[in-house]
């Protein structure tokens, strides 16, 4: 598929991967598959193609993964391969959230800080603070 890795990629990324503890896992190279495929298109995990195998299978890898450090080690590795190992990092594939900016949303229009100062005051001082301060006559 068109996310999926290469042969020549798998060659490069096998001998990374730490070997099975306990009892027989996975295939890895169609768990990672699927581990590339929602960081390379933003899908949640849930929505992981069914050709990758369970979603909670790739979502526990990459998770236990990336807490014991195994992602950071395998980075590291590949950089060390390549003398352009820094020209290699492409943020273009990864996708945020609209809100991932931090700022609100909305299609309000804000005026600028420059303009609002020598702009007029929209309302004017209100004269009902000194309503019921009537003297007697």
């Amino acid at each position: 598929m068109r996310f999926d890795l290469t042969d020549e990629e798998w060659a490069i990324l096998e001998p990374l991967i730490p070997t099975a503890r306990r009892s027989r896992r996975a295939d890895d190279r169609t768990v990672m598959n699927g581990i590339f495929f929602v960081l390379r298109t933003g899908i949640p995990w849930r929505d992981l193609p069914e050709r990758y195998g369970p979603y909670t299978t790739a979502y526990n890898r990459f998770n236990r993964w990336s807490a014991r450090g195994i992602w950071g080690r395998m980075f590291a590795a590949l950089a060390a391969k390549s003398r352009d190992s820094l020209q290699m990092i492409d943020s273009t594939i990864i996708k945020a959230h609209r809100a991932a900016a931090g700022a609100k949303g909305g299609s309000a229009v804000r005026q600028s800080a420059s303009a609002a100062a020598g702009a007029r005051p929209r309302s004017t001082r209100s004269s009902t603070g000194r309503a019921g301060r009537f003297t007697s006559l």
